[in-house]
């Protein structure tokens, strides 16, 4: 069986790139530990305004002080923080995004959660998703997955006894029948609206926990579309290009997928700042290709 060392050492990657996958990934253990002693709400709010569960801001000042002392990482971008946050004694140029803790509202309920990374080599973390080095994601589920890309396919590994084993790859996202929607029903646009009806007309299975990490993972196993689109009253959607859109756009991307806004491919949009937020629609390459379609007509 393949390791996830010896699967990044038949890659491209710098020995830096592969020891900060590496680091990143083992971060699974503890966080996974922490969930027991993070079960309520904190008293505060993240860089979006949303209330922060205990492990949102546990995994975040994790992680966060785990890269900051490798060196390995000249810049962080958070979900969690307003602010990036740089380090001046980095003896790398790679740039981390991430969403610490994502669908942390459902770690009460013992529902799927993940951490999404993305990592860029440019030192620059507010760069558009096509540049991205690397991109992956750790699932909690019940097994601890990682999903993972350094640009050369899609890999997937379980956790076992401290070591990460190679379960399949290169994936290839299939075309099917999934799909789950965030918002409102009521709110929808009329755009997204006949969308979602002409999927369900289709035959389109319902799949949506509220976890994007761990609702996307099935579209990329089973094939489909994941979306969360702009409503009536925000056009902005919810999701956030940085932290969530463009890692799982990346990954997406590398397993014969796409993902959108509806109207543009995601990866080529510049961010305009940390928490740039934007309607969401990733998975199988001709449902969004459908998307976009139905988008230019109405």
């Amino acid at each position: 069986m393949t390791n996830l060392r010896e699967y990044l050492d038949k890659t491209d990657c710098k020995n830096d790139l592969k020891e900060l996958i590496e680091l990143i990934a083992m971060q699974a253990v503890p966080i996974r530990e922490a969930f027991i002693a993070n079960q309520s709400y904190a008293d505060t709010e993240n860089a979006s305004g949303e209330q922060q569960a205990a492990l949102d801001v546990w995994s975040d000042e994790h992680i966060t002080r785990i890269l900051m002392e490798s060196n390995l990482v000249c810049e962080i971008a958070s979900e969690e923080k307003t602010d990036i946050v740089r380090n001046s004694e980095a003896k790398s140029n790679y740039a981390v995004v991430m969403d610490p803790l994502d669908g942390s509202s459902l770690i009460q309920v013992n529902l799927c959660v993940g951490t999404i990374i993305g990592i860029y080599d440019n030192g620059n973390a507010l760069s558009r998703g096509r540049d991205l080095r690397a991109a992956m994601y750790m699932l909690y589920g019940p097994m601890t997955v990682l999903t993972l890309t350094v640009g050369d396919g899609v890999y997937i590994f379980a956790l076992k006894d401290g070591e990460y084993t190679l379960m399949q790859g290169p994936v290839t996202m299939p075309e099917g029948q999934l799909y789950g929607s965030g918002g409102l029903k009521k709110d929808w646009t009329k755009e997204h609206e006949e969308y979602i009806s002409e999927i369900e007309n289709k035959g389109g299975k319902l799949r949506y926990s509220g976890s994007f990490v761990a609702d996307f993972h099935q579209i990329l196993k089973y094939g489909g579309v994941y979306c969360y689109p702009a409503t009536k009253d925000n056009k902005d959607g919810k999701l956030r290009l940085v932290f969530e859109a463009n890692p799982i756009g990346f990954i997406a991307k590398q397993a014969g997928g796409e993902i959108s806004d509806g109207k543009q491919n995601l990866l080529e949009v510049l961010p305009e700042k940390p928490s740039h937020k934007t309607p969401i629609y990733v998975g199988s390459r001709n449902i969004i290709k459908n998307i976009e379609n139905i988008f230019k007509k109405i």
